[in-house]
């Protein structure tokens, strides 16, 4: 028979790994008597583990939550992935940074060297575009409650100027029915159904304060463009939210199809000689697609539309007087 402490962990480990154990099969497993089981399981309980009896033929035991967190044990490549989460956690941006930093170190001290050789590897630097603004963690918790619990969320939304002097009325404050949490470059977002203008909206969570008490459940609508990935993308790209850029337009390069593709991301090119190819681009705007494919640095032929012609004669004004301006910033 193991020793008392070896079996006590082996005894966790197995309620760890699923939710119900009949008595009769831990016995089995740990090569013990049920004698032996139940007082194994009440020196766990003892020890802060919330051990829940279950009832039926047989009887059996479950790892339920408890009012506190007790110890807990990870096999080698849970104890990698925890460590690896806590790591990325660190750059995200929620309000936790010091909280996973903290934890991480504590996870760390006391893995095997082999493992902490293995997440010392792992080295995570983040890289913004711009300095994005930092999340308060109490606020995530708020709104993922009301996302999960399916309730109607009421809030103060600051906007991105400050209101002029003389004009401080007070907003009323937005309702909406929550739909997701997302990340994108670097900030947080809500994805919400707002219930006071009738359509899909994205709001950022740092200008987000959470009102109580929430409000009534509500049954989810339908996203559109099927998943909450698309749905972004589609916003954050200009669209309806139903898929796609909302200007697409097709022209012809006087490059090899093999210097554009690796450009164009969701574009679709067409070989049209060992010089040459046809590229089909979308962007959010007629002159943005313009500009778009003017770096590419070789001559273009614009095949369709007539929208994207005139955004090419708009922006060659706007470059032609740019380059007769004289430098230096005057004139």
């Amino acid at each position: 028979m193991p020793k008392t402490s070896a079996r006590l962990l082996a005894l966790l480990s197995l309620l760890q790994a699923r939710r119900d154990w009949p008595g009769a099969l831990l016995a089995e497993r740990l090569d013990v008597s049920p004698r032996t089981v139940r007082r194994d399981v009440d020196r766990l309980r003892e020890l802060g583990y919330p051990i829940v009896t279950t009832k039926g033929p047989e009887g059996g035991y479950r790892l339920g939550a408890g009012t506190r967190l007790p110890p807990l044990l990870f096999d080698d490549e849970q104890a990698v992935a925890l460590a690896v989460a806590l790591r990325i956690a660190i750059t995200t941006g929620a309000g936790l940074e010091e909280a996973a930093a903290r934890a991480l170190n504590t996870v760390r001290q006391v893995m095997p060297a082999r493992l902490r050789h293995r997440i010392d590897s792992l080295q995570v630097t983040a890289v913004e575009r711009s300095a994005a603004p930092r999340v308060d963690s109490g606020v995530l918790m708020a709104i993922s409650g009301a996302v999960h619990a399916r309730e109607v969320l009421r809030f103060d939304y600051a906007t991105a100027a400050p209101a002029a002097a003389g004009e401080s009325a007070p907003t009323p404050p937005r309702r909406v029915e929550p739909h997701h949490l997302v990340t994108r470059g670097g900030r947080w977002y809500l994805v919400a159904w707002d219930l006071d203008r009738g359509d899909w909206r994205t709001f950022r969570v740092d200008r987000i304060s959470p009102r109580t008490p929430t409000g009534p459940r509500f049954t989810p609508r339908e996203l559109p463009g099927g998943t909450v990935a698309t749905f972004v993308a589609s916003r954050f790209s200009g669209s309806d939210g139903s898929g796609g850029w909302p200007c697409h337009g097709e022209v012809i390069l006087d490059l090899p199809a093999t210097e554009v593709s690796p450009f164009v991301h969701d574009g679709v090119v067409e070989e049209l000689g060992p010089h040459r190819c046809r590229l089909v681009l979308g962007s959010w705007s007629w002159p943005a697609l313009a500009a778009t494919l003017g770096r590419f640095d070789a001559d273009i032929e614009v095949v369709s539309p007539t929208e994207l012609k005139d955004a090419f004669a708009h922006l060659a004004h706007r470059y032609a007087k740019a380059a007769a301006k004289p430098t230096g910033g005057k004139g």
